[in-house]
């Protein structure tokens, strides 16, 4: 098991280009976004959607606003936009977030009151999140960096191919995720792109920093 996941993280790549004749069946795409709806997040809150783009005459359309995926989205089986919900939703005091803890998580409301005071401090104090909205935006987007890194090798592992793309202009691509798709901009931002599918070419030999060179051990008497 242990060599099959390492296995599958050197045979994941950033994708550059993907054989548009081999699409993903719905039970491996399914299984892919599964890994994302259960990944976790700072206390649960799962501050995120995803837009699975599959009608290619809009992939087309936000292809203008992406220069980092300019063959990723008209050859990916499946293109998938990470969107993050803005700051205002994400304050302790929320609705958003208070009833996520009633609703979702089923929390008693005492302990509703108690996580939430817990969560306050948090965003006050430990983090100093309340600053700014940009602050809340930036803190709610590291999460949904989990899900992205789980769907990336959960398909690497049964074989599929993936690409994350930051690459694209924020205020044009998500006037047209307004324009094309109807999103509501004051309830979402944009955090990447990803698009799954077949490579076209094999990529070049992985590239990484030796483990003594990220790791410093503090090792105990």
């Amino acid at each position: 098991m242990k060599q099959k996941i390492l296995d599958a993280f050197n045979f994941r790549h950033a994708c550059k280009e993907f054989d548009p004749e081999k699409r993903i069946s719905d039970e491996d795409f399914a299984f892919i976004l599964e890994t994302a709806r259960l990944s976790p997040s700072s206390f649960g809150f799962e501050p995120w959607h995803f837009l699975i783009v599959q009608d290619m005459k809009v992939r087309e359309k936000l292809a203008e606003h992406c220069w980092g995926g300019k063959k990723q989205f008209p050859t990916a089986s499946h293109l998938v936009i990470g969107l993050v919900k803005k700051g205002c939703f994400m304050r302790w005091d929320s609705e958003y977030v208070q009833d996520f803890m009633r609703y979702v998580q089923e929390l008693p409301e005492d302990i509703v009151k108690m996580k939430g005071d817990f969560f306050r401090k948090f965003e006050e104090e430990d983090f100093d999140l309340l600053c700014s909205d940009r602050a809340l935006v930036d803190w709610a987007t590291h999460q949904a960096y989990l899900p992205l890194a789980n769907m990336m090798t959960a398909a690497a592992l049964i074989g599929i191919d993936s690409c994350p793309m930051e690459g694209f202009h924020k205020k044009s691509m998500e006037a047209a995720l307004h324009r094309e798709l109807g999103i509501d901009l004051d309830k979402y931002t944009m955090a990447y792109a990803v698009a799954f599918g077949h490579r076209k070419n094999d990529p070049r030999p992985k590239t990484r920093r030796p483990m003594d060179a990220i790791t410093t051990w503090i090792k105990g008497d």
